[in-house]
């Protein structure tokens, strides 16, 4: 297995252990914990995103792109997100009907990525899909940050409504992305082999 695949496993790992820290302290009822598991968990947020981006550059790079790496990286990056995303769910940061939009819509992608990887194509990335990443990331980032800031400082009117603003974005351009795919799997405009 190469390193970039690693890389990606790795994700998958990671992925869990930040679920499974972020809520210790409401499963051991010690809220001393909490402040702690804020820095790991903000830890782990960086530890997923930078191999995120290291594992697609070397791939390309170094000529490393495989079949596995294809499939297992967009799997990757939605499990890492929607676990960010249920995590700041579950202490009412983020919305529960912006989850579900992206959620509809990552399970969406998995269902036509099955149905083209069986005619060999792809589809090719569009600009939306990009912002969509981006703005996951930003938006969970927020997320954390302002569930750190509601336990060190107490809570604010101005950050939840920035961090509201932030999951509607990222759920609307998970919408219209998604929609972009669609309109190019119907106009025929895709690929003959999946790209990292």
């Amino acid at each position: 297995m190469n390193l970039p695949n690693k890389l990606t496993i790795a994700r998958l790992i990671m992925a869990p252990l930040f679920f499974v820290i972020f809520h210790l302290p409401m499963w051991t009822g010690q809220s001393s914990l909490t402040g702690i598991s804020i820095v790991f968990v903000l830890i782990l947020y960086v530890c997923i995103e930078l191999t995120d981006l290291l594992d697609g550059i070397i791939a390309r790079k170094r000529n490393m792109v495989t079949d596995l790496g294809k499939v297992m990286d967009p799997f990757a990056d939605t499990f890492s997100r929607l676990t960010y995303f249920v995590c700041l769910m579950t202490v009412s940061i983020m919305s529960d009907w912006a989850f579900m939009i992206i959620l509809w819509r990552e399970l969406g992608m998995l269902f036509v990525r099955m149905l083209m990887m069986r005619q060999q194509k792809a589809v090719p990335a569009n600009i939306f899909g990009k912002i969509k990443a981006v703005l996951y990331a930003i938006s969970a980032l927020f997320g954390i940050v302002l569930y750190a800031f509601a336990f060190f400082a107490g809570s604010s009117s101005i950050l939840s409504l920035i961090a509201n603003i932030l999951f509607t974005l990222a759920a609307l351009a998970s919408v219209i992305s998604f929609i972009i795919y669609l309109k190019r799997i119907i106009s025929g405009k895709v690929l003959n082999s999946f790209t990292r």
